[in-house]
Order: C-alpha cells, then structure tokens, then sequence
C-alpha cells in the first residue's frame, strides 16, 4: 500500500507542478475553480503523504483510502463544473465573483499568492491538448486518482 500512497503523492505533486508551470512559464492566470482544484490535490497529496509516513495497519489504509476518494470525488465535481462552464459560459459568470473574493481572503492566498490567487477568467480556454482543456484532463485525473484510491478498499481474497 505504501507504493500506492507515494504514486498518489508524487501524481499530486506533478500536477501542481505542472499547474505552475502553466501560470509562471505559460502566462496562464488561474480562475476560482482552478484554485479549488488546486486545493483539493494539494489534500489529496498531503494525505497521500501522511498515509505514505505512517504505514498504518489495513485498517488505516482503508481510512486513508476512504478520505482519498472523498478527496478525488470533491476534486472530480469541481472539474467537472468547470469543464461544463467552459462549454456553456453564458450560464455562469466568472470574473470577480464571490468565489474569488472568497478563496483570495482565505490565509493560504497570503502565504502562497503564487499558488492560490485566483485571477483569471473561468470559462477562458488558453490552451487545449488532444482538443481537451486543462479542466478536462484535470477531471480525468481526479477519475484516476479516486479509482487507484478505491484499491485498499475493496475485499481481500
């Protein structure tokens, strides 16, 4: 189970690496959504972590999983919403919204403004691969992450 948590981990981490690299190298501004699903690998990831440092008994290992896949589904919704905003913009507004001013008041914003300020626009779509946008692969992401979660879950033979 503990190769499983350090992939989980090391998934998450190349994620928001890559999320870095797109707004720092890229030029890419994230948008309030983009922010929360940042936030929601970085849990995913520091669970992982924590799961990884302690090595619990297989009891353990089904709560870390349990709250993993809590994780992976809050992060599957919020991707989703994005990816369904970017294809119906007029449904929703996103600017300076009340998500924004949320997440920037949040004291995470202050420690890491590179990270967790959100700035951008969410139904802007700036860079697309395989014709699918940075939401669409971060969903199918968090599909993976919540079904490798779901492992240390099911019964054992």
């Amino acid at each position: 189970m503990r190769l499983l948590f350090l992939f989980m981990l090391l998934a998450c981490v190349s994620f928001l690496g890559y999320a870095q690299y797109l707004q720092h190298i890229e030029g890419l501004l994230p948008c309030p959504l983009c922010v929360a699903q940042r936030l929601a690998y970085w849990l995913l990831g520091l669970t992982a972590f924590i799961a990884f440092l302690h090595n619990p008994k297989p009891l353990g290992h089904r709560l870390y999983s349990l709250l993993m896949v809590i994780l992976a589904l809050t992060g599957t919704v919020i991707a989703a919403r994005h990816a369904w905003l970017i294809r119906y913009p007029e449904s929703f507004e996103c600017g300076i919204s009340p998500e924004e001013a949320f997440l920037n008041s949040l004291p995470i914003a202050d420690w890491w403004p590179g990270m967790f300020e959100a700035n951008g626009d969410c139904a802007n779509v700036d860079w697309t691969f395989l014709s699918l946008t940075i939401p669409d692969w971060s969903l199918a992401a968090f599909v993976g992450l919540g079904i490798l979660a779901l492992y240390p879950l099911l019964p054992r033979r």
